[in-house]
């Protein structure tokens, strides 16, 4: 069974904001988690969260595509879990952006429920990085 998350948000904010708070390593720490990501395709990087007592908060991935400023693409790997994240950045004029984020390969409920718990509250985090931008 595989399981695909999508979701959609929208900003007021620029195109270009939206993609910087996406690629750039020191804004993503703030909405996500310390990282060493680089817009780059083949790029292998981690996301490190707070390790707690059933997961040591790594994330592995590696950068699949990058097509600057529209869509990113990267693989999300925890344990035997190999996800794949998809941001698709699209311009809906007067100001307004809209994020599609879609996560695909996941291989049952409760990943699903947290992978969607997750976005949310990064989401809500990325958006006070935009305010700052």
């Amino acid at each position: 069974m595989s399981l695909s998350l999508n979701m959609d948000f929208q900003f007021t904010t620029s195109v270009e904001k939206l993609w910087t708070a996406l690629t750039d390593s020191s804004k993503l720490a703030k909405w996500i988690a310390d990282n060493d990501f680089e817009p780059v395709v083949g790029h292998r990087f981690q996301f490190r969260h707070e390790p707690n007592e059933y997961w040591d908060g790594i994330v592995d991935s590696e950068v699949l595509i990058v097509d600057e400023p529209n869509l990113l693409s990267f693989t999300w790997a925890v344990g035997e879990e190999r996800h794949t994240v998809t941001l698709t950045i699209q311009d809906l004029g007067d100001g307004k952006v809209n994020l599609h984020l879609e996560q695909t390969g996941i291989t049952n409920e409760q990943g699903f429920a947290g992978a969607k718990y997750g976005w949310m509250a990064w989401i809500d985090k990325l958006v006070k990085v935009l305010l700052e931008q």
